[in-house]
């Protein structure tokens, strides 16, 4: 039986930026090729959601509750909780990746 997933409103608002700027920056094929790969990786998670690695910057700190897997460059991180695969984060994995994730999810 598949998981579900589900994604954080600010995972939402990811794809939105993510959409919108490679729509304007290359092309809205590209944006779409790109979202539809990123879709791709959501039903992989809905099979198979303990499949992704503990992301580095928290597994320093000692936390071990989010996971991720790979569009390149894209970092797709999530947490698995009984039968639901929450999206939290979608974000190139060209950015300062420690501050992001440390305000996205470490603080209140």
């Amino acid at each position: 039986m598949p998981y579900r997933v589900l994604l954080t409103q600010d995972a939402v608002n990811d794809l939105d930026e993510l959409d919108t700027w490679i729509a304007t920056n290359d092309s809205p094929e590209r944006a779409d090729y790109v979202l539809d790969r990123i879709s791709e990786v959501f039903q992989k998670l809905a099979e198979l959601p303990e499949r992704g690695t503990y992301p580095k910057e928290l597994s320093a700190l000692g936390i071990r509750e989010f996971r991720e897997v790979f569009f390149k460059p894209y970092r797709i991180i999530y947490r698995v909780e009984r039968r639901t695969v929450y999206i939290y984060l979608i974000a190139d994995g060209r950015r300062d990746m420690q501050t992001l994730l440390t305000r996205r999810l470490l603080t209140d």
